[in-house]
């Protein structure tokens, strides 16, 4: 009834922060990491690492940092089944910035790239291998690689000591052929690292993809509770978990931090399926656009949108 090589991984908090700069309460980051815990997921990604002078802390929150403070405030030394992942994006920290495995309660750095930063993404994620964390590499953006490049990602991923391949739909635009393709690609490929899926909700897809992923063997898993995340947002985690049949996974714990922590959220910020995210997604367009709309005073009138987008293509 299930695969146990499958693995989940929760990204509540660094994908939902993408709506609202990671201003999220320590109440609320707790309260999805304990969830977690009780639930028996795999990885919580708790947020981002990035250089301080990158970004600022007046503006953003502390989960797009996540110092070794914060981390142990919330999590204390992680003594937990659910190991702790964070996301670093190509020249948004440096290496000096990333402290050994063994002074850091990090389990996992995710290395998200594009198709044009592979090189550094491999020496990134070698230098955290190094440190003594797990990696894995994110190739963000799929839907706009040509084959060609994606053939010469795969064959430099394949020569890394990266475990961990990401299939990445960003901008939600994918269909189940796109997908099964694009798995059976990479599992053929990247023999013996695992192939990963996250996926983006603006076609109402992410949770039929994810589930495609693992018909082709992705075993992987991205989700968020109650699907929160950029724009459109991710494959629910209620849903994935109730899927994957896995006595080890409980789903209580998780509609406790629906009901308490996250559903309260959607009065303060608007993320899910709105007309805006699904005419990127069907266009196959980051969704900065309709992020933008979104926030507007033009919000509901969608007819305006979709000719803004379309006025460039063909309709």
């Amino acid at each position: 009834m299930y695969r146990k090589e499958i693995k989940v991984l929760d990204c509540t908090v660094r994908d939902g922060g993408l709506m609202n700069k990671w201003q999220f309460s320590k109440d609320f980051v707790k309260g999805v990491y304990d969830s977690c815990v009780a639930a028996g997921v795999d990885y919580m990604e708790i947020g981002y690492i990035s250089s301080e002078d990158q970004f600022s802390r007046d503006v953003y929150g502390p989960a797009k940092f996540c110092s070794e403070d914060f981390l142990r405030e919330i999590v204390g030394d992680n003594n937990t089944n659910t190991k702790l992942s964070v996301m670093a994006d190509i020249g948004r920290i440096k290496f000096d910035d990333i402290r050994p495995k063994s002074e850091s309660v990090i389990d996992m750095f995710r290395v998200a790239c594009y198709d044009y930063q592979i090189d550094k993404a491999i020496e990134l994620a070698h230098h955290v291998i190094d440190k003594g964390y797990e990696a894995t590499i994110n190739l963000m953006a799929v839907s706009k690689v040509t084959e060609r490049k994606l053939d010469e990602v795969l064959e430099d991923v394949a020569k890394s000591r990266v475990g961990t391949f990401y299939l990445v739909d960003s901008f939600g635009s994918l269909y189940s052929e796109d997908i099964h393709h694009l798995v059976s690609k990479y599992i053929q490929a990247l023999p013996g690292k695992t192939i990963g899926f996250h996926g983006h909700n603006n076609q109402q897809l992410a949770f039929a993809n994810t589930i495609e992923c693992i018909i082709g063997g992705a075993n992987m898993l991205d989700a968020t509770m109650l699907g929160i995340g950029r724009g459109a947002g991710n494959c629910p985690m209620e849903l994935l978990i109730s899927f994957l049949k896995n006595p080890k996974y409980k789903l209580k714990p998780i509609l406790k931090v629906i009901q308490e922590q996250v559903k309260p959220l959607q009065k303060e910020i608007d993320w899910g399926y709105f007309m805006p995210y699904m005419i990127t997604g069907s266009q196959n367009d980051h969704p900065r656009s309709a992020m933008a709309w979104m926030a507007s005073d033009q919000k509901d009138n969608y007819l305006a949108y979709y000719e803004s987008v379309v006025k460039n293509k063909e309709v």
